[in-house]
């Protein structure tokens, strides 16, 4: 069962005060418009979007407030200044100008667009104690408290990151952090252990070293949760401490025209999580791991939280590097449905930073998720070289977790609903390689008209599959 909004909210800590301007005019607000964009044909019942709109509002530019390319403390003093007067205004366009800004984390607000000019780039620090006090987000599927975002929203309503410019992030400290080492695989397991027991959100503290030491939880780049209407749009986006984007329950997001390129450990491309009614189109990833990744909470978050993601199209996009084009999972305990992915390419033959191909789709679980895997789509796709297949189903995908933590309670991932049609690949190692339970097969797989041309093993390769129609 969905919780409410206002449930959801209640679950987290309350976004920070407007900040107060001395000697600023601040225009009288009036409402903020919206608009509905529609997004079909899809092969579900997909609602429209509604997405605000910043045309007309007052803009208020980051020099105005105090910013300096010299000083990253002032530049940082003069966003949230600048953010704050936007949202006092009942809405407003905050103007980051040309010039290379440094900056510390960016903390959106309802009804404020970020806009960053061409030849604008927000330089972010690399040094975790910018980020601190830590915020309530989630990690790998566990909602706790971490290092800031770089740019974060909790609990924001119609906000956007647009423009031509550039958000990057300074990597000196986080790759540091790339590696694993036991202190960070024992906190690991200790939130694991706090989700069980039903420990808050907002205790269960990554970044106290008294209480977690040695965590090193990175932090997202962007990070919207629990926000409605959010636009991201025309930005570049350059290396990431973890994932890229992570809209966390959000209700009408679009991500539209961005490019990402970052080469770290676990740099996801877009990783939509409980949430629902996103749209990605026109997209380029540069990734070291997934372009796409679907989630929807990691076992007792998951299932306390109940709610899914569904309602996702991907459109248009290009991948020149990327573990997979889209994944479902493998944190999906409040299931996943409802996702179209459509008219995309795939092809690193002239990126100077390979990374391994492995699938189109890939959808995967194990015997602790839950959840459910329904009405997957994936059509008119062009791929060059992938090291596994165009779709891979496997239902114990563990990773790490296989030997940190034993199965406390088994609950298997019904799957049921797979349909991949009219693809193009030059090589790859199966058209179809599904790995279903024996209690619990994979069900409901349609493929129709996937060309491979080189073949390096067997067309499909299914254990425990059921009801799976394959025809040119």
């Amino acid at each position: 069962m969905r919780l409410s909004r206002r449930t959801l909210l209640a679950a987290g800590t309350a976004a920070a005060a407007s900040s107060t301007l001395t000697g600023c005019a601040v225009p009288a607000a009036r409402p903020l418009a919206t608009e509905r964009l529609p997004v079909g044909p899809t092969p579900f019942d997909m609602p429209a979007l509604t997405l605000p709109v910043f045309t007309g509002r007052p803009r208020f530019t980051i020099t105005d407030f105090g910013a300096r390319v010299d000083s990253q403390a002032a530049t940082s003093a003069a966003l949230a200044a600048a953010i704050a007067a936007a949202h006092g205004a009942g809405g407003g366009t905050v103007i980051v100008p040309p010039g290379r800004w440094p900056t510390g984390p960016v903390h959106l607000k309802s009804r404020v667009e970020l806009h960053l000019k061409a030849g604008a780039t927000l330089h972010f620090s690399s040094d975790p104690a910018d980020y601190l006090p830590a915020v309530q987000a989630s990690w790998e599927g566990l909602e706790c408290m971490i290092h800031s975002p770089l740019v974060y929203a909790f609990g924001a309503e119609d906000i956007a990151v647009s423009g031509a410019g550039t958000l990057e992030a300074g990597m000196d400290v986080w790759t540091q952090w790339f590696t694993r080492p036991k202190s960070h695989m024992d906190a690991l397991v200790a939130l694991y252990r706090m989700s069980v027991d039903g420990v808050p959100a907002t205790e269960r503290r990554m970044t106290d070293e008294a209480f977690m030491p040695g965590a090193r939880l990175r932090p997202p780049f962007l990070h919207f949760n629990r926000c409605q209407r959010v636009r991201l749009e025309g930005v570049r986006i350059v290396n990431s401490p973890f994932w890229t984007v992570h809209p966390f329950l959000c209700e009408d997001v679009l991500i539209r025209g961005i490019s990402i390129r970052a080469h770290g450990h676990n740099n996801d491309g877009i990783d939509p999580e409980m949430s629902q009614r996103v749209l990605i189109e026109d997209c380029t990833f540069d990734q070291g791991d997934d372009a796409i990744s679907v989630k929807s909470g990691r076992e007792r978050d998951g299932w306390r939280l109940a709610t899914p993601s569904r309602h996702i199209v991907v459109r248009r996009c290009k991948v020149l590097n990327g573990h997979q084009l889209m994944a479902i999972g493998s944190e999906l305990a409040g299931g996943v449905s409802e996702v179209l992915v459509e008219d995309c390419e795939v092809d690193n033959r002239a990126s100077t930073h390979k990374v391994q191909l492995f699938n189109l789709l890939f959808v995967k679980t194990n015997e602790r998720r839950g959840g459910h895997v329904r009405n997957i789509h994936l059509r008119r796709v062009k791929a060059h070289r992938l090291v596994g297949s165009v779709l891979d189903v496997d239902m114990d995908v563990l990773y790490q977790w296989r030997t940190l933590m034993p199965t406390l309670e088994k609950r298997l991932t019904p799957i049921e609903g797979v349909f991949v049609s009219d693809v193009e690949v030059a090589e790859a190692q199966h058209v179809s390689r599904l790995r279903g339970e024996a209690s619990l097969p994979v069900r409901g797989v349609r493929i129709r008209r996937v060309r491979v041309q080189r073949l390096l093993g067997g067309a499909h390769d299914h254990r425990h599959a059921q009801q799976v129609d394959i025809a040119d």
